[in-house]
């Protein structure tokens, strides 16, 4: 697996430095060496294939939605830019407040531990893609196979997931008027590509809820997709239809039901019937791995928002001027806050994601969930999930100040994430 993971982030940087050859995107023809970047015809006696790169087609994807939003800044005097639509307006979180809840996670010593420990349990030198280490969820201490058998020989269609709905929020908590509430406001649909929960915009409409079920039922990880969606729809029925009032409808942003999303998926297996053993175990393994995928994707979050700040102060820029200031932005975040956790520098890992380049400035939103979940867990500790759930939804869109003050007794922080972390690799 190793080799095959090197090979898969030399992919990554080919990708993210725009150094495909061109001819081998969607080709089927021909086969490339990316560690070398070469690349030959599989036909022999074909015509050897041009190697020239890929021209900054990335990058020019990016700008051409800068300047879709360049184009939305004149009708938008209170909001002049797509920064300040997006943290001002949207998120209703001052974007300095955002950058500083980024910091604290990425500059917090418990990470140096994690790390330690991963590199513990790999017994080797940690690699950039081992910010992605996914041996903490409780999933790893199982065979995929297995897992896999027993989802298919629950949910052989996608119907079946449906039926099975009022049953799965009731392993969850929800008492039975409840989860048969719920249940009736979502249906499931089935997806060619990833999972998806789209709210209903009227009470008399369903929330709908899409995952992957294949042809031989669905698999693990179709069922882990689901129920992540399905904290989604849980949220989204719950704040359209339990509110006072349906123009308070919603939570605060986005990053409030992604929290909520977290809380379901991170309980699959307790679902699913594989949550036997031992509970403060597995609590502290979900934890550090909370921990770790924050700390990650804080870091991908601030190249994201230097991004744009670049592109405002830079609006004439080419192509090849962004490529090359992400790649560097990318490099010096990875320096400055990974490299002294991963014992590696000069990576550009961080500007892979595509996410970056087609809803600019949405990756904050996944930390600040992150966030808001960790300080739910913390709230609903020794109380019922689903109550607690309900009561916190049942708010409506606040300002995500006076939701979380509601709903947690206390503002957005990251101390909840690091103070359990701590106690989590102490416990293992």
């Amino acid at each position: 697996n190793l080799a095959g993971q090197r090979l898969i982030a030399k992919v990554m940087d080919r990708i993210l430095r725009q150094e495909i050859p061109a001819v081998v995107i969607d080709n089927p023809d021909v086969a490339w060496d990316p560690v070398a970047n070469t690349v030959a015809a599989r036909k022999p006696g074909a015509p050897a294939p041009a190697p020239d790169r890929e021209a900054d087609v990335r990058y020019a994807k990016l700008l051409s939605v800068f300047s879709a939003e360049r184009g939305v800044d004149a009708y938008s005097p209170r909001y002049p830019t797509h920064i300040a639509r997006k943290f001002d307006y949207e998120r209703e979180i001052p974007e300095a407040e955002v950058e500083a809840l980024l910091k604290a996670v990425l500059s917090a010593p418990v990470a140096k531990d994690v790390a330690k420990t991963i590199r513990k349990r790999l017994g080797r030198p940690l690699e950039p893609f081992d910010i992605w280490y996914d041996g903490f969820k409780v999933r790893s201490t199982l065979p995929g196979d297995t897992l896999d058998a027993a989802v298919r020989g629950r949910y052989p269609t996608r119907q079946s997931f449906q039926d099975d709905l009022p049953a799965i929020l009731g392993r969850l908590g929800f008492a039975p008027d409840t989860a048969a509430f719920l249940a009736d406001h979502i249906v499931v649909d089935g997806s060619r590509g990833a999972g998806h929960a789209m709210g209903a915009g009227m009470r008399t409409d369903s929330a709908r809820l899409r995952t992957r079920v294949g042809a031989n039922g669905m698999d693990y990880k179709g069922y882990n997709i689901a129920l992540h969606e399905l904290g989604h729809c849980v949220e989204q029925v719950f704040t359209l239809n339990r509110v006072d009032s349906t123009l308070m409808m919603g939570v605060p942003n986005t990053a409030f039901t992604e929290a909520f999303a977290f809380l379901f998926q991170e309980r699959d297996l307790d679902v699913l019937g594989f949550g036997g053993g031992d509970a403060a175990t597995r609590k502290a393994l979900r934890t550090v791995d909370a921990f770790w995928m924050t700390f990650e994707i804080a870091g991908v979050s601030l190249l994201d928002m230097a991004v744009w700040r670049w592109l405002y102060a830079n609006p004439d820029a080419t192509p090849a001027q962004l490529r090359q200031f992400t790649i560097d932005q990318a490099v010096a975040i990875w320096n400055r806050y990974f490299a002294p956790v991963l014992g590696v520098r000069d990576s550009a890992i961080l500007a892979i994601y595509s996410h970056m380049i087609v809803y600019g400035l949405y990756l904050p939103d996944y930390a600040i969930g992150h966030l808001v979940h960790a300080q739910i867990e913390d709230r609903i500790e020794g109380r019922n999930l689903a109550t607690e759930m309900e009561r916190m939804c049942v708010q409506g869109r606040l300002t995500p100040d006076a939701w979380m003050r509601g709903a947690v007794d206390g503002p957005l922080s990251a101390d909840p994430l690091i103070r359990a972390a701590k106690a989590g690799l102490k416990a293992l």
